[in-house]
């Protein structure tokens, strides 16, 4: 009986010896399992943005919401369509903050350099204001062209009256701007220009809607 015990006690000392081994495998190789590489991440590069000459500051305040995106474009990776209904991202980096963010934000520098409109707000602060400025995001991406990227923006506008939530005035931007290069660097650049190229456009209009509503033109 007492060699049957020693012969039990053995095998149940090698089964555990066993799990020990196979546990103490699995871990090695989960260490050795490769990780995901670190982004690169990019601020939207900031061109100067031309200053308006001294104009009267228009008595109204103005939000500026955060464009509305689909899924593609609602985040912090940077779009390319290497071809025709094909969208992807470029490997290894992204921006800062989602696009959006990024968008509404060039939009509110855009607006202060012009400093025709001085009472500014975002969506993140939703304080009361006379008109908001709300769009929708249709690109924000480079797109291949025989070979090339071109950076193409596109964003569609509204401009809405706090009184009755009524849209006075909407309107389609796009600008487009081709980068030297195929290098993330030099398309990231390309992205600056163009988003403000789209942004001063953006409030070239915005002023004007809002000046001929001055005139009681949006209430008729």
């Amino acid at each position: 009986m007492k060699v049957r015990k020693l012969d039990l006690c053995s095998s149940q000392f090698a089964i555990a010896r066993f799990l020990a081994v196979g546990a103490l495998a699995l871990l090695s190789g989960c260490s050795v399992l490769p990780r995901q590489a670190p982004l690169d991440t990019f601020m939207l590069p900031s061109p100067s943005l031309s200053r308006s000459e001294v104009q009267a500051v228009l008595p109204v305040s103005l939000r500026i919401s955060r464009p509305i995106a689909g899924v593609q474009l609602s985040g912090q990776r940077i779009v390319v369509v290497p071809e025709d209904h094909r969208v992807s991202v470029y490997k290894g980096v992204s921006w800062s903050d989602p696009a959006p963010v990024l968008l509404r934000d060039r939009l509110m520098d855009a607006f202060r350099a012009d400093g025709r409109i001085g009472a500014l707000s975002n969506d993140e602060l939703r304080l009361q204001a006379d008109y908001e400025l709300v769009s929708d995001l249709q690109a924000f991406q480079s797109e291949y062209r025989n070979g090339s990227p071109e950076v193409v923006l596109r964003l569609d506008a509204r401009l809405v009256q706090r009184n009755g939530r009524r849209i006075v005035a909407s309107r389609q931007f796009e600008a487009r701007h081709r980068p030297p290069g195929v290098e993330v660097p030099e398309v990231v650049e390309s992205f600056g220009q163009a988003s403000t190229v789209l942004a001063q456009a953006v409030v070239s209009w915005t002023v004007s809607e809002i000046e001929r509503c001055g005139s009681k033109a949006c209430a008729e």
